[in-house]
């Protein structure tokens, strides 16, 4: 069974309920490390766009660092939003999180409707890049900040062929195990292995207009942040 991009909202659907559960675990931990070094580094600002916000761990932890007035979300997925939502108002942030079911190569804002434009792990899954990165370029008001944290592999050569053993034997076994679902954590695996990360994606966005982009890979590479503005 294979899984396409374009019903990346149908996969996340099928996992939604054992998502985090599993995210922070395979991660060790780990990417609440990203997302809080991620936020540390934007400035405050008024609006943000999430895009593909998920279970909203980026949105809450930008609300627990008091970075923005508010966020709002978009996603392709209803359960994980779902999800999201149930965090959201167990953390205390209802009323200044919203969510939204769009697609992010098809934004429904109007122009420089955001001062921050956010994804956490969800470009990769974008049908078409550079065309979800000219919608967030389009959302964005100029003077903004984009914020993007992705997987990627690591440079050096021992924690690649670790790093590819772990990801590819298994990550996609315990992952299919505990979800049920063993295809979408294949999918999740093949996702990261055929994307393109450092110089390659900051080639991507500057194509796309942004400025100012710069990059940082964290814990060995395996995951990159990139900044950038307009």
């Amino acid at each position: 069974m294979g899984i396409e991009k374009g019903n990346i909202g149908g996969l996340f659907d099928r996992i939604a309920g054992s998502y985090d559960k599993l995210n922070h675990l395979l991660s060790l931990g780990i990417d609440r490390r990203w997302r809080r070094r991620a936020v540390g580094m934007l400035k405050y600002s008024g609006r943000v766009l999430d895009v593909a916000i998920g279970t909203a761990d980026l949105a809450i932890e930008i609300m627990t660092q008091a970075k923005a007035d508010s966020v709002t979300g978009i996603d392709l997925s209803d359960e994980m939003m779902k999800v999201g939502e149930q965090k959201v108002k167990d953390n205390g942030y209802a009323e200044v999180i919203s969510f939204t079911k769009a697609n992010a190569l098809d934004m429904p804002y109007p122009d420089e409707s955001f001062d921050t434009v956010t994804c956490a792990f969800g470009v990769r899954n974008f049908s078409d890049l550079d065309k979800g990165l000219s919608e967030m370029y389009r959302v964005m008001k100029k003077g903004g900040q984009l914020c993007i944290i992705e997987l990627s592999y690591p440079e050096n050569k021992l924690v690649a062929a670790i790093y590819d053993f772990y990801f590819s034997m298994i990550l996609p076994k315990i992952g299919g195990a505990i979800s049920n679902d063993k295809p979408a954590y294949t999918y999740l695996n093949k996702s990261v292995k055929h994307f393109i990360w450092g110089e390659k994606m900051k080639e991507r966005l500057q194509a796309a207009g942004f400025r100012y982009v710069g990059y940082r890979p964290m814990t060995f590479g395996i995951a990159t942040l990139y900044m950038a503005g307009k």
